[in-house]
């Protein structure tokens, strides 16, 4: 298959190039390149290269900023998902997109499944579900991509900044109010060669296997990379103030995957092993 990137810089893009490359013929651009919210701009960058598959894996994904960049936001995860769609859908091209677990408003208790009603409950999971509708009011032929709690080897995440705070920072407070599923973006990539080498369509969830709080997760963190001079404490959501509201339980069922492609994920615990072992931490 002939497929293009849009956003390979990034650290899922970059990990969706690693993994589709060896297969396909498979071409990238990022923000220098196209203007996502120009729906010209779009249009140039994908006619120019006449793919059979688009994944859009650019996105606004500072949370907290999009309360206060609301406009950028929408340009992006919005508006610039609708510029794509329409030019692909003159084309009969197939799009790969990507979502959130911030599309729901974590008051089901119970892992969300894809027909489960959003509710999104910040500026960011409001913009990423207006992306997903512009995607399904537009093209008629996409696969859309839920995942969560990402981390990759090529961008500023989680993982990376509980070890760096662990040099200076002797005590750590980190909330244990929100659950999710901690995601390697190796992982997710993997997972998407199968889906668009098994001509998938539609909505799927997709995260490594079983979940945990960010208290547990910084816990894991600092053990697997052998950091043992560092209190965590726990602490509660509303004490951080932070600008942006969080789900407190955003668990994504992958069960749809799992029957569909015969194949499951890693636990995230593997997973993150795997990660830090190949960051040499």
């Amino acid at each position: 298959m002939k497929i293009l990137i849009l956003g390979y810089k990034g650290m899922l893009g970059s990990d969706l190039l690693l993994r589709l490359i060896p297969f396909h013929e498979v071409n990238g651009k990022d923000i220098e390149d196209f203007d996502i919210a120009s729906r010209v701009s779009c249009e140039e960058v994908i006619s120019g290269d006449n793919p059979d598959v688009v994944i859009n894996a650019a996105a606004y994904t500072d949370v907290d900023g999009c309360e206060s960049k609301r406009e950028q936001c929408f340009s992006v995860n919005a508006e610039g998902v609708k510029n794509i769609a329409l030019v692909c859908k003159e084309r009969g091209i197939k799009i790969v997109h990507f979502s959130t677990d911030y599309v729901f408003d974590g008051g089901k208790g119970t892992p969300y499944r894809e027909d489960d009603a959003c509710n999104p409950i910040n500026v960011y999971g409001h913009s990423k579900l207006a992306g997903e509708q512009y995607l399904q009011q537009f093209s008629d032929n996409f696969l859309l991509i839920r995942s969560a709690w990402l981390y990759g080897r090529n961008g500023k995440n989680f993982v990376n900044t509980i070890i760096e705070k662990a040099k200076t920072e002797k005590t750590l407070k980190v909330v244990d109010d929100q659950v999710g599923s901690p995601t390697f973006t190796w992982d997710l990539a993997g997972a998407v060669q199968l889906l668009i080498e098994g001509q998938y369509s539609g909505i799927f969830h997709i995260t490594n296997r079983g979940s945990c709080n960010w208290y547990e997760f910084t816990l894991k963190i600092l053990k697997t990379a052998g950091v043992t001079d560092v209190t965590v404490k726990p602490i509660k959501s509303d004490v951080l103030a932070r600008p942006a509201s969080r789900p407190h339980y955003s668990v994504l069922g992958c069960r749809k995957f799992i029957e569909s492609t015969g194949k499951t994920m890693r636990y995230w615990q593997v997973a993150l092993d795997d990660y830090i072992g190949k960051m040499g931490y």
